[in-house]
């Protein structure tokens, strides 16, 4: 192929003259002055939608009370911190399954699926959505056999604790799902859900940040970066804020 050059023009003289037109653009954007304020506003850019409290939005009854109990065996409650299941981690997870992660939007899902190894990351058809769906059956299908009818969430905590460990070492087999893989799935989004910002639907009431003394999203802490082995005084914020910040209408 025959290539063809202009006398003088190279890469930086083209770089150069992009950032000339990007700039000569711009100029004829009205500017604003800014005066005695910051120059942002509250989820001025993009703002999220708030999780709110309801009706679950992908699991189904069953499942949603499945996933309570689970939230409460990973996170169990203490007198000073409130477990998974009233931290909102169960409906972290239903919200997330009901949005772009449970659809698997942005990934290539088309076949031929083959097995990978672990360092490859997901490589199976079935998403998060139909993992949980068919993980949180078996589950239930596994302890009525063994605990005469009685669901995962019908057990008494140290049934359910008997039930998980052998999840993990293997003894207790989940019949038509890989329920090892699917509960080291749940422990991560459990997790997830617990130290998440609360406009997730988990963390509620920031009772995790609160417990390990972690400032949120404070616009400035700098004074405290280096002030190890202290505990922060002032209250964790989200991304929304506070809702004592926030007046009450009536």
């Amino acid at each position: 192929m025959h290539k063809t050059s202009r006398p003088g023009l190279s890469r930086r003289s083209i770089l150069l003259s992009t950032a000339t037109l990007f700039i000569a653009g711009a100029t004829g954007a009205r500017a604003r002055t800014i005066a005695g304020s910051l120059p942002w506003e509250p989820n001025a850019g993009n703002p999220l939608t708030p999780v709110k409290l309801g009706p679950w939005e992908f699991f189904t009854g069953d499942e949603g009370r499945a996933m309570e109990a689970l939230a409460d065996r990973i996170i169990p409650p203490d007198p000073q911190t409130p477990g998974g299941k009233d931290a909102g981690c169960a409906v972290f997870v239903d919200r997330q399954l009901a949005g772009p992660y449970g659809r698997q939007d942005g990934l290539y899902i088309r076949p031929p699926f083959k097995a990978g190894a672990k360092n490859q990351g997901h490589q199976m058809e079935a998403g998060p959505g139909q993992q949980y769906r068919q993980g949180l059956a078996a589950l239930d299908r596994a302890c009525k056999s063994k605990y005469a009818g009685k669901p995962f969430a019908e057990l008494s905590d140290s049934e359910k604790d008997i039930v998980l460990n052998g999840i993990e070492s293997g003894d207790f087999q989940l019949e038509g799902t890989d329920g090892k893989s699917f509960f080291e799935q749940a422990i991560r989004d459990v997790q997830m859900g617990f130290f998440a910002d609360p406009i997730y639907g988990g963390n509620r009431d920031m009772v995790a940040w609160k417990m390990i003394g972690f400032p949120g999203a404070r616009y400035n802490y700098l004074d405290w970066v280096n002030r190890h082995n202290e505990r922060f005084p002032l209250p964790p914020v989200g991304m929304t804020g506070r809702a004592e910040w926030t007046p009450q209408t009536r």
